[in-house]
């Protein structure tokens, strides 16, 4: 795939910046900057929004569904994912300097829609974890069925 190496030993799939595919999603390691946190040095809570979406667009990327590909109309009709819903839940907070490894896995797909379970964990423990629903638009914002190569690709355990 475009944009994929392997270049571990241990069979992860790397796209360098981008994280890497497990078997059941997409894995993204994020460094909290001073940018990321408040005053005392804890990660704004808006922030972790930031991170999730770096992961839900690298894992796309990663599975080779592009931003520009989508709207070019590489894969059918021109189309974009707009976040519809999103349910997150903070555990615990993160620091500034801290290592956070942002997870991505489908948990369903429908016709227009595709809903994701994300989390965002420090050293294995969990911090946020996070319900997200996405739509299938138009470029003009309406909603829109998803071409069958990306319902194949993002489905559950597909292979990229």
């Amino acid at each position: 795939m475009i944009g994929q190496t392997n270049n571990s030993t241990d069979g992860r799939t790397s796209g360098d910046l981008a994280g890497w595919l497990t078997a059941d999603g997409h894995r993204l390691d994020v460094r909290v900057y001073f940018e990321d946190t408040d005053f005392s040095g804890v990660v704004y809570h808006a922030r972790y929004l930031h991170f999730l979406e770096r992961g839900r667009s690298d894992f796309l990327r990663l599975k080779g569904i592009g931003h520009r590909e989508l709207m070019s109309g590489d894969f059918g009709a021109p189309m974009a994912f707009a976040v519809r819903r999103m349910e997150l839940d903070f555990l615990r907070p993160a620091r500034i300097d801290d290592v956070l490894t942002v997870t991505t896995k489908t948990r369903q797909l429908g016709g227009a829609r595709i809903l994701l379970d994300q989390t965002i964990a420090r050293d294995g423990e969990l911090l946020l974890e996070a319900n997200v629903k996405v739509a299938v638009i138009s470029p003009d914002g309406k909603p829109m069925r998803m071409p069958a190569r990306v319902l194949e690709v993002l489905a559950p355990s597909a292979p990229a």
